[in-house]
């Protein structure tokens, strides 16, 4: 999953550059056996894995950040439980040496004559392609946003330019309505806007500010979470602390000068609602991003890559693979996704390349560690229809000290030591131990 960035936009042959200007020069030509497009999790694993197989010189990473960031730790780092600075390393440390860093930015995606085109003007041949790009924060599509950000109280856990202005709203806090929302559209790790609300609960109950907080919840979705095991379980935890839910509710405009946040009903879009806030947490719109988008052959209606949701292979291109946030796979998306389907993209992968139809399946597996305070966690896992798909054979949707420690202590390390290097396919095989070989 890639941190928040600017994308460029191709027009036409001509590359627009961040300051209007264009570059019309002669472009300089690579050729790779695999190319991935982005750093993130699915991309470095991917990068990990096949540049060990196929050797220096045949693998090709496009990239343009100079840091990784492990996101999900971004909930405790607004939370005052982590510091930013611990949750990202350089992306020199983490891509693999054998592969080539390429950094720039995609822009134009030509999957009929098997290439790439950068923001620079260089022409990337691949024979196989892995799209990995994740997926686009669009604060802009907020109106009085990103520039709010400059404005007390006014803060968001999903980038890092961001993330440690929520600990600092809440530190300055003084008596009000404490705003959560949730955007109308695809979002990664789709429990975050909660977790901090959870957080900020206990928060503001440790430092003797909750009877003066009036915290709230509004959401497009029609529903508190998409699965309803627990989903119930969080009815009960919003009911217990005393937090109001708005179903169907859509954030479409902050006015930082009087402090109010406006929201639609999705339900009657003339219906606007102005409320004063101390404190709001800004979850935004999210799309694919928009070179993958702008490439009608590679994507569905919806703008994401169009892969089969259970190869993982582009249903058009046959050498085409996506993993992660900007493919079509109808599954939350997660880091948790990511690994899962890392392991069937890579053997998928690995069959095409030798001229074999893939024949391995993902399941739609992912996972939500729902962080609900300082020491507790409801470790949801489910697979793309919507089923719970548990690990540990005990009551999963019941908070848990040990599930808050394994999302806190644990996830970073299988993160950076495993999953980034290409060992950690998700928890398919620990869950058939814990299960003793039952489903």
């Amino acid at each position: 999953m890639m941190a928040h960035k600017r994308l460029l936009l191709a027009c036409g042959s001509r590359l627009v550059s961040q300051n209007g200007s264009f570059s019309t020069s002669a472009m300089a030509h690579k050729s790779y056996k695999l190319v991935v497009v982005g750093g993130g999790a699915g991309g470095c694993a991917t990068a990990a894995k096949f540049s060990s197989k196929l050797g220096a010189g045949n693998v090709a990473v496009i990239e343009p950040a100079d840091t990784h960031y492990y996101q999900p730790m971004w909930t405790l780092v607004g939370g005052g439980m982590k510091r930013l600075e611990e949750s990202g390393r350089p992306m020199s440390q983490v891509l693999p040496k054998k592969a080539d860093w390429i950094k720039q930015r995609v822009v134009t995606f030509d999957p009929h004559k098997n290439k790439v085109i950068t923001q620079d003007g260089q022409e990337i041949s691949y024979e196989f392609l892995v799209v990995a790009l994740g997926i686009q924060l669009n604060y802009n599509q907020i109106k009085g946003l990103p520039d709010a950000f400059e404005t007390p109280g006014v803060c968001s856990n999903y980038s890092p330019l961001y993330v440690t202005k929520t600990l600092e709203s809440l530190k300055n806090f003084k008596e009000g309505n404490a705003l959560f929302s949730f955007p109308n559209t695809p979002v990664k790790c789709a429990g975050a806007p909660q977790k901090i609300m959870y957080i900020s609960d206990q928060y503001l109950h440790k430092h003797g500010k909750r009877d003066k907080a009036n915290i709230q919840y509004f959401t497009s979705l029609p529903v508190i979470f998409g699965i309803k095991k627990y989903a119930d379980a969080l009815w009960e935890v919003v009911k217990e602390r005393n937090i109001t839910v708005n179903l169907r509710h859509n954030l479409i405009e902050v006015k930082p000068d009087s402090r109010e946040a406006v929201f639609q009903n999705l339900e009657n879009p003339d219906d606007l609602k102005t409320i004063k806030y101390e404190m709001l947490h800004v979850t935004p719109p999210m799309s694919s991003p928009d070179p993958l988008r702008q490439c009608a052959a590679l994507t569905n209606e919806t703008g994401y890559l169009n892969v089969n949701k259970h190869t993982l292979q582009h249903v058009t291109f046959p050498n085409v693979f996506g993993i992660g946030d900007c493919t079509s796979v109808p599954t939350s998306k997660t880091a948790a996704a990511v690994a899962g389907q890392f392991g069937v993209m890579q053997r998928n992968l690995r069959l095409a390349m030798g001229g074999t139809s893939p024949k391995h399946q993902y399941d739609g597996y992912t996972s939500c560690p729902l962080v609900t305070g300082y020491s507790k966690c409801i470790l949801a896992e489910f697979d793309m229809d919507g089923n719970p798909l548990e690990t540990f054979p005990i009551n999963q949707a019941k908070e848990r000290r040990t599930m808050f420690h394994l999302k806190k202590d644990m996830m970073p390390t299988m993160y950076w030591n495993g999953m980034l290097k290409g060992y950690w396919e998700g928890p398919k095989y620990l869950r058939k131990l814990m299960h003793l070989g039952m489903k």
